[in-house]
């Protein structure tokens, strides 16, 4: 067992005790100010700033160390994204369902203080991840969905917007929508497979980033002392059915987060998530002594054997879709698994040597489409 260190000797001896040997060889649940301070997230959180100065990542770990709540720093973080437009995955200008209208989702979770909080199927609303927290912090529930949760938020203060929608993404959805006929949706298989289509020829254009069909931003963090915090935020699938809820707001699938373990979150094909909790399995993996990057790909294997239906795999047998985790634990070490690289096969991080996207580790060779 490491000998424990204060946080005034953390801070003296820097990057390097973080990186010490004995600290790699520790158990999976750290001693209080053994860990190394870090903020990660899906690629987008090092991508848009909203006209400011700093990324998600960047900003979230500014303020943790400023010593703000950890939670607090990581909503502040995904903020950026949901408020900037040119992110078409989460929040103001997120991709809307098949009716046109955005419909967002959210979940947060605190570690030490071990609450939680989620909305789904928000309509009106800038900012979920805010929401979110408000449900955590001012009731006893944890998911609050539809016209209730966008009546809490009037009700918390938030201001209500009667469209989310930008020009870009309601261009976007003409242009789907024009695609499908829906004069000639003549059961629900046809109409799904006509939407699938559209889907997949818009992104064959360069229409739609194959990422953003699925678009979400997860952000989790670690301070000093070893607090642990996370946060998922999304617009949800391109051009779902209209109160379609995917993983993101759902604890143990698009988040989950253990104060004295670790925090794992995803992005991608939010229905395989949800059949198999991932992120709780992940977190689980931790607490058994898994690195990130090993509890990460235990997850993705799960999901790869419970991939059974024809529609869901490629000519090889393997999944037809991405799915991707973000681990840290309570040492603050973490990684990023995916089974596939796409347009961007990174995740975004943010320590003592600043912001920038760092390489998945990937499951499967080639696209999901081979």
């Amino acid at each position: 067992m490491p000998e424990k260190i204060t946080r005034r000797e953390f801070v003296k001896t820097g990057a390097a005790a973080a990186a010490a040997p004995l600290l790699a060889q520790a158990p999976a649940i750290a001693a209080p100010g053994a860990a190394r301070p870090v903020v990660i997230a899906s690629a987008n959180g090092n991508r848009f700033k909203n006209g400011g100065p700093r990324t998600c990542v960047h900003e979230a770990y500014e303020r943790i160390a400023r010593g703000e709540d950890v939670l607090a720093a990581a909503i502040a973080g995904v903020n950026i994204v949901e408020l900037d437009p040119a992110d078409t995955s989460v929040g103001y200008g997120g991709l809307p369902n098949a009716e046109g209208v955005v419909q967002l989702d959210a979940s947060c979770m605190h570690g030490a203080k071990r609450r939680a909080g989620a909305v789904a199927a928000l309509e009106g609303v800038r900012t979920p991840s805010l929401v979110a927290r408000a449900v955590a912090d001012g009731t006893d529930h944890h998911l609050l969905v539809g016209k209730d949760a966008q009546a809490f938020a009037r009700r918390m203060g938030f201001p209500i917007e009667d469209d989310l929608n930008t020009e870009t993404s309601r261009a976007l959805w003409l242009d789907w929508k024009r695609r499908i006929d829906p004069d000639h949706w003549l059961d629900p298989d046809k109409r799904a497979a006509a939407g699938d289509l559209a889907r997949s020829a818009m992104i064959a254009e360069g229409l739609l980033d194959a990422d953003h069909a699925f678009g979400t931003i997860h952000c989790s963090a670690v301070t000093a002392s070893g607090e642990i915090a996370g946060v998922t935020t999304t617009s949800g699938l391109a051009w779902k059915i209209p109160g379609r809820v995917g993983d993101s707001p759902i604890l143990g699938a698009g988040l989950y987060v253990d104060g004295a373990v670790g925090a794992a979150g995803s992005t991608g094909r939010g229905e395989a998530n949800l059949y198999n909790l991932c992120s709780f399995f992940v977190v689980e993996c931790l607490r058994r002594g898994a690195s990130p990057r090993d509890a990460g790909f235990e997850a993705l294997r799960r999901v790869r054997a419970a991939t059974v239906e024809k529609r869901l795999l490629n000519s090889q047998g393997l999944p037809n879709f991405n799915l991707q985790f973000y681990i840290v634990n309570a040492r603050g070490e973490h990684a990023g698994v995916a089974f596939y690289g796409g347009l961007d096969p990174t995740y975004a991080v943010c320590d003592e040597s600043g912001p920038r996207n760092v390489p998945l580790d990937l499951l499967f060779e080639g696209k999901p489409t081979d």
